[in-house]
Order: structure tokens, then C-alpha cells, then sequence
């Protein structure tokens, strides 16, 4: 019987630490995904309208308002695309290169 227990007991970890895996997977395509967004809503938000309430709102001052707050946060969220890139071009960088001259 302490086998038989043994055993679920280890692949109910398995199972756990794969579940945990895959969040953390989900999680860092969440972060990949916070930059683009926020610049789309950025440039959604810059396109002027044409009705007058959205005039008179916007006259206050170039800095006020959504558009400058979501590029700001845009590129807050910069972190983990710099990253990615960063592991890349140090993966490119350490691959050798086929020699060509032989």
C-alpha cells in the first residue's frame, strides 16, 4: 500500500508542476502581449476626432489625455521584449558558424 501511495502522490506532482509550467508559459506571452497593446490603444486613441466635445478636450495640452499615458505604459512594458531579443541574439551569437572556406 505505501507504494500504490507513492505513486499517485508522484504523479500528482507531475501533474502540479506541469500545470504550473504551463501558467508561467501563459504568463509570459501575457507580458509579450501588454506592449503592442498598449501602443495600438495609443495610436487608437491620437486619431483625432472630428465632433466638437473631442475638440474642446483635447485643446487643453498635448501631454494630457489617454494617448500620452499609453505610450508611456507601452513603454514600461518594454521589459520582456528586450529580453527575448536580447536571449536570441545571444543564442545566434554563440551557435558557430558554418565554416564556408573548406
Amino acid at each position: 500500500m505505501g507504494e500504490a501511495y507513492a505513486g499517485e502522490r508522484a504523479s500528482g506532482v507531475i501533474r502540479h508542476e506541469s500545470g504550473r509550467t504551463a501558467a508561467l508559459r501563459a504568463a509570459d506571452w501575457l507580458c509579450l502581449a501588454a506592449a503592442p497593446t498598449f501602443a495600438i490603444m495609443a495610436l487608437l486613441t491620437g486619431v483625432p476626432a472630428s465632433g466638437p466635445p473631442e475638440m474642446l478636450c483635447s485643446a487643453a495640452s498635448p501631454l494630457s489625455g489617454m494617448a500620452p499615458m499609453y505610450l508611456l505604459m507601452s513603454a514600461f512594458h518594454l521589459g520582456p521584449w528586450l529580453k527575448l531579443i536580447s536571449r536570441r541574439r545571444r543564442g545566434r551569437a554563440s551557435t558557430p558558424s558554418p565554416d564556408t572556406t573548406s
